[in-house]
């Protein structure tokens, strides 16, 4: 009689504060920015001047073929090709996923895809796909959404590393 009604679902998907208490709880800096509520990478920029490194653009992305899920991270200058990008991690075809499934697997709403939303992916379904340059060291710093559009945070290149090795995804690089 007092159970929930069957349309709530009750999930334990972190927020904003959460992924900042794990980033603590796991030595990882960071610094962040409140902003306006953004939905691109373009919308999003001009509040984001004096921040040096790597700014990320994500997709959240499925192959059409045998379904499994990929979360595409590039710095926000490069160019993707998701025909490219399929090839290279032998994917059949990759299309957008859909936004419902988004939520379910990573706790983010569209605007909102970051991998900082890897830690709410507790079943490790989704597969990371990522710019080399966001890995490789060749920038000092990487920034995304903290799983919330109104905000940017930034953390090391080698925190980034620590934070992925911490969510224990498969990680491609392209």
């Amino acid at each position: 009689e007092n159970s929930p009604p069957k349309s709530v679902t009750i999930t334990s998907h972190m927020g904003k504060q959460e992924l900042f208490s794990f980033f603590s709880d796991n030595g990882i800096n960071y610094d962040n920015i409140d902003h306006p509520e953004v939905f691109t990478v373009d919308a999003m920029m001009p509040y984001l001047t004096n921040i040096k490194g790597a700014i990320g653009k994500n997709l959240f992305l499925k192959d059409k073929k045998t379904k499994a899920l990929y979360l595409l991270t590039a710095n926000h200058d490069r160019e993707v090709k998701l025909n490219d990008v399929a090839k290279a991690v032998g994917a059949k075809e990759l299309r957008f996923a859909d936004t419902e499934l988004m939520y379910e697997k990573l706790g983010v709403r569209e605007g909102c895809v970051t991998p900082f939303a890897l830690v709410n992916d507790k079943a490790n379904d989704v597969t990371l796909l990522v710019d080399k340059l966001l890995v490789s060291g060749d920038v000092e710093t990487v920034s995304f959404h903290p799983l919330v559009n109104t905000a940017t945070t930034t953390i090391s290149s080698k925190d980034f590393n620590k934070f992925l090795y911490l969510t224990r995804h498969k990680v491609i690089q392209f």
